[in-house]
């Protein structure tokens, strides 16, 4: 399985979109072929987004001035980011370059069967190789494979999501039109960002120790229904059980504030979210996708 780093955090990030979205290793090149049903933005006769974003009803990001232009963002986007509460670790997992374009390329890609391009890969790659072991005569995935992870969970346990959110809807402009130069002209990215969410969160917890199997040179699942997950799913996999569900606990939160639905407190009351919700200049059509070039799934 080949190493090319994803970072749900970065969605979280959002997560990192991506937080939240993405640390995910690649470990082999997947197939190439058409996504699974329900995995593309679909055509649609909506003149309205599914999911608007309102600026006036997101706390605010403490961020204030004008926004940058996106091509030349790098350097405030991560000023801004390390600014906020939690983010300090990001220094040295995210790369600075694109980080915008990548975070909006990751996300769109995430729930497609294969992943498409390494290049647009926002963070950097965890440290070490993909562990296994031998359990009665099956190869399966090692249990210290978890630690490789350990930076960025660090990172996304410690990220404050409501400030994220509004960091999110402050910058939005910037991801809408890296959304559209992407191949989406008359797409809308938070709509997007919910598919992906939604499909990282469903992603199951099958028994443990996770059986893999040579393929060439690269391990793949040998639970075919596994393999046939998204290029997401998969990568989330990866992380470990333990991960996986703070990953997954964290990206329903920020699901939640990007809805504005009412989140548990932490009594297991429920309490108001921050909406997450700026109203676009124009209303749009989700387009059909014109995908980068496709590489690797795992």
């Amino acid at each position: 399985m080949r190493s090319a780093a994803q970072w749900i955090a970065i969605i979280v990030l959002l997560a990192v979109i991506a937080i939240a979205i993405w640390f995910f290793v690649f470990e082999r090149p997947g197939p190439k072929g058409p996504s699974p049903a329900g995995t593309n933005p679909p055509a649609s006769a909506s003149t309205a987004p599914a999911y608007p974003i309102n600026r006036a009803s997101v706390p605010a990001s403490g961020a204030s001035g004008a926004l940058p232009d996106l091509h030349n963002s790098d350097a405030q986007i991560m000023q801004e980011l390390l600014a906020l509460p939690g983010m300090q670790g990001l220094r040295d997992l995210l790369l600075q370059q694109a980080i915008i374009p990548n975070i909006v390329a990751t996300v769109d890609a995430l729930p497609r069967q294969t992943f498409g391009s390494t290049r647009i890969m926002p963070l950097r790659t965890p440290q070490g190789a993909f562990a296994v072991q031998q359990v009665n005569g099956q190869s399966v995935i090692a249990p210290q494979n978890d630690q490789r992870y350990a930076p960025y969970m660090q990172v996304i346990e410690a990220a404050d999501p409501k400030a994220l959110v509004g960091w999110y809807v402050r910058n939005y402009p910037l991801f809408q039109q890296a959304y559209r130069e992407l191949g989406y002209p008359k797409g809308y990215f938070n709509d997007r960002l919910i598919a992906t969410l939604d499909n990282l969160i469903a992603t199951p917890e099958p028994k443990q120790p996770i059986e893999v199997k040579k393929s060439g040179a690269f391990y793949v699942y040998a639970d075919s229904q596994l393999e046939s997950l998204s290029a997401g799913q998969k990568m989330l996999l990866h992380t470990g059980p333990e991960n996986e569900a703070k990953i997954k606990a964290r990206l329903n939160t920020i699901r939640g504030l990007l809805v504005g639905q009412k989140l548990p407190a932490p009594n297991g009351s429920l309490a108001p979210a921050g909406q997450v919700g700026v109203a676009p200049a124009s209303t749009v059509t989700p387009a059909t996708h014109h995908a980068p070039a496709e590489a690797g799934t795992h």
